[in-house]
């Protein structure tokens, strides 16, 4: 097969007939009879696979039964046009090479429809099937846009620390990480664990969030973002949380709350926006195959304007519901936190567009949020989306160093681990905000997938860290 360089499947699909031309893939479907093989070839650069005519009087036949699904092939022949619905052009074969055999008998994607969570269950091949490698192909280009919006308006990327000592949720619920022998794990004269002997001399974990790093960045050079992986030790086994996954958060200096809600909205309208117009044959068969309102309910977003309403009016708007005959599974009252089936309803049910929530309870957000004149609220933002719920979550940050260091002492913190954080609030503070967008619940929007693990190549969560 010399003299003919490879042409990925997807600008195959997109040229004209009459070329010598070479694809490269793997066998999704063959069939036929004695005459003639039709196999379709895929390689990954496309959700749609390039018809590949085989003469059989050309090839070997045992050549012919080593194609099978999952076989990966070289293919020799011309671009035609096709006959067959479906595409434009095919390959009249003049040469097959199998570069990788595949025991049909043994392959865990049969040509039948499976059922997602059987695939997570073959992680390590689930990527070959139409589904992942939509979905691998638009984290692709969502991935690229977030680096372009930010890109455009001047952010420094900000590459934050993995491993930290910090915990800026304030929640607990990390990974430690440790190279002390978990068998013979060092004591001080406390009888408590010794860090000093540790790789680091202290306690360290996985990061939750790089926001706090982030922050001083901003001080720095006015405006970043940080996109990298997150985690959480939290128990949670739903369709909405993971173990391991990746955020994006923008940190920037003199921005208030306004500001910060302006670009949460223009990132989120842009990142969809992008999808739409780089991503649609994946989103079409995404809609044909899961989620026929997924390409509708993107464009829903994109050409208005999110609501704006605070945490208190939206409490009187579910205590409404309730009184009207709407049931809820958690209950709603002033200073709890909301769930999805309330944020959903205010979104899907009342306002019928996203909506950004503001000035929430202090006592249920973070200590860095800046307190509103009243006393008892603060200035967080929470963008909430159609079949999300939370999709966005930020807030202006507390400028001043006397109420930031007054809230860590009524919450009971350690000022060890924060006096470089302090630091900022000592030494030219300034107005800044920020947020953090999880990638993944972006992904469940743009792909109608119903389960995060379907939208992360590897998913982690309790009890599952297979491949």
């Amino acid at each position: 097969m010399e003299n003919v360089k490879r042409t990925k499947i997807k600008e195959l699909l997109n040229s004209e007939p009459g070329a010598q031309v070479l694809a490269k893939g793997w066998v999704r479907t063959k069939r036929g009879n004695k005459q003639v093989k039709f196999i379709a070839l895929n390689d990954g650069s496309t959700i749609n696979n390039i018809q590949v005519v085989a003469n059989a009087e050309l090839f070997d036949e045992e050549l012919l039964k080593r194609i099978t699904t999952g076989a990966s092939l070289a293919v020799k022949g011309t671009l035609a046009e096709s006959i067959g619905s479906g595409q434009a052009v095919e390959i009249q074969a003049t040469e097959i090479e199998v570069l990788g055999d595949c025991d049909p008998m043994r392959f865990p994607l049969q040509k039948k429809d499976t059922s997602l969570e059987y695939l997570r269950s073959v992680a390590h091949m689930r990527l070959r099937t139409n589904t992942f490698g939509a979905v691998l192909r638009i984290r692709n280009q969502m991935a690229y846009a977030i680096h372009t919006f930010f890109n455009q308006k001047g952010f420094v990327y900000l590459h934050t620390p993995i491993i930290t000592q910090s915990d800026a949720e304030g929640a607990g619920d990390m990974f430690h990480v440790t190279t002390m022998d978990l068998k013979n794990i060092p004591l001080d004269k406390k009888g408590e664990v010794d860090f000093s002997k540790d790789f680091f001399g202290k306690k360290t974990s996985l990061t939750v969030s790089g926001q706090l790093e982030g922050e001083l960045g901003a001080t720095a050079v006015g405006e970043i973002y940080t996109f990298g992986p997150t985690f959480r030790a939290e128990n949670s086994n739903t369709p909405r949380h993971l173990a391991e996954f990746w955020m994006i958060e923008p940190e920037m200096a003199f921005y208030d709350i306004q500001d910060d809600m302006d670009l949460a909205e223009e990132f989120v309208k842009y990142l969809v926006q992008w999808a739409l117009d780089n991503c649609m044959d994946d989103l079409k068969f995404l809609c044909e195959k899961y989620d026929e309102e997924l390409i509708d309910r993107m464009r829903s977003v994109v050409g208005i304007n999110f609501e704006r309403v605070t945490y208190t009016r939206a409490v009187q708007i579910l205590e409404e519901a309730i009184a009207n005959g709407t049931v809820f599974e958690y209950p709603v009252q002033w200073g709890t936190d909301f769930q999805s089936e309330h944020e959903r309803y205010l979104v899907e049910k009342y306002f019928g567009k996203p909506v950004i929530l503001i000035d929430f309870p202090k006592d249920i957000k973070a200590f860095y949020m800046k307190q509103n004149e009243d006393g008892r609220t603060v200035r967080g933002m929470d963008v909430l989306f159609p079949k999300i719920g939370e999709i966005i979550g930020g807030s202006e940050r507390e400028a001043s160093l006397e109420k930031l260091e007054k809230r860590i002492e009524e919450l009971g913190m350690s000022r060890k681990n924060l006096e470089w954080y302090i630091d900022t609030r000592r030494y030219g503070s300034v107005p800044h905000s920020g947020f953090g967008l999880g990638f993944e619940r972006l992904l469940l929007f743009v792909t109608g997938m119903s389960n995060i693990r379907d939208v992360i190549p590897f998913p982690r969560t309790p009890k599952n860290a297979e491949f």
